[in-house]
């Protein structure tokens, strides 16, 4: 065996350590299967951080992205939106949610007025959206996201609020499998995002990785939809189901361009789980108020709040606390918020477009 072969050798056995050390963000707002794809995406950053040491042979220019490759036991809450495909969460997304109304019992189970209202919110969402323009996207092109939004740092065993950062990502739209899904910008570095943990032969379009023509084949019937998400959604012991799906939901609205009909179906669909809300005094990262649409995660003691333009009822962001005391922090306590800056079609990954 040679000297290159033990020093492969060597690497995976660190990396397979360090991935270990990785558990999933205990009590994240994100769409089920997204922790394990931040696991990946931070071993991914060590990978390529490697890869660019070895190519400067011995360059020291550590910055923020590798400090936080280099804190394996890091347990953080990843916002679902401009941090990973919804691909939501994730971003979430990421990406989001939770079921008990701000003024009594569960939506589901409460006054049939409030049950209507939240309802009558989500169809006049769902009708704006429908309304907006079909942008053609090829299959060689990206979609383009630009975000920002603040995480929770839980290294202490208390969270703790980082500041605002911007990010910004370019995903590729071919069909097919793919190793790499395109590229990430965040803390001064770029980087690509690689395939979804154990993909090994790349990752197929899907709820982990919508492209638009994925999107476009989803079922715009809301009730057929639903049946469709509960289905293809991940399932995790333990976990409210309706719960995951409406996670899956929240990451899908919010890390992508949406062809109208499908964002239609999609709010129509999540009218239809039990224990959405409305949050009339939802804000986003930016500060933006807007309506609210929300659902309580009892597992975790999570409420997280879709936010809309008051005006023209598109998604600005979402933002989260806590319902009820925790390990990590006390009823009310901030969690985490994203805002959706600016969102189109590239010809290329990396670059802009043009304004």
């Amino acid at each position: 065996m040679t000297g290159t072969d033990n020093g492969r050798e060597a690497y995976a056995a660190e990396r397979a350590e360090l991935a270990r050390l990785l558990p999933p963000a205990p009590g994240t707002d994100l769409p089920p299967g997204r922790h394990e794809h931040h696991r990946e995406r931070l071993m991914n950053l060590i990978d390529d951080d490697t890869a660019r040491a070895q190519g400067r042979a011995g360059a020291d220019a550590p910055d923020r992205a590798r400090e936080r490759a280099d804190r394996p036991d890091r347990s953080r809450l990843l916002r679902p939106s401009f941090l990973a495909p919804a691909t939501a969460l994730a971003v979430a997304g990421a990406l989001v949610l939770g079921y008990a109304a701000q003024n009594g019992g569960p939506a589901g189970t409460g006054s049939t007025g409030e049950t209507r209202s939240v309802s009558q919110v989500l169809l006049r969402i769902s009708d704006a959206a429908g309304k907006g323009e079909a942008l053609p996207v090829r299959d060689d092109q990206f979609v383009y996201t630009r975000g920002t939004g603040r995480d929770v740092d839980l290294t202490t065993g208390k969270a703790v609020v980082e500041p605002l950062e911007e990010s910004e990502t370019w995903y590729s739209q071919k069909p097919g499998p793919q190793k790499k899904l395109g590229l990430s910008r965040q803390y001064g570095e770029t980087l690509p995002i690689n395939a979804e943990l154990g993909d090994s032969e790349g990752t197929r379009p899907g709820l982990h990785r919508p492209t638009y023509r994925w999107l476009a084949t989803l079922p715009t019937d809301p009730q057929e939809l639903l049946d469709y998400l509960s289905e293809i959604t991940p399932k995790f012991e333990g976990e409210d189901p309706d719960q995951a799906v409406f996670q899956a939901i929240g990451g899908l609205i919010g890390d992508t361009i949406l062809p109208p009909g499908t964002a239609a179906a999609l709010y129509k669909a999540a009218a239809l789980i039990p224990g959405v809300t409305e949050a009339p005094d939802a804000v986003d990262a930016l500060g933006r108020k807007g309506l609210g649409i929300a659902r309580d995660d009892e597992r975790s003691g999570l409420r997280t709040e879709w936010v809309f333009d008051p005006e023209d009822l598109s998604y600005l962001g979402w933002s989260s606390h806590l319902t009820r005391d925790t390990e990590y922090g006390k009823k009310g306590d901030f969690m985490g918020d994203s805002a959706v800056i600016e969102t189109a079609v590239v010809d290329k990954a990396g670059v802009r477009p043009r304004n």
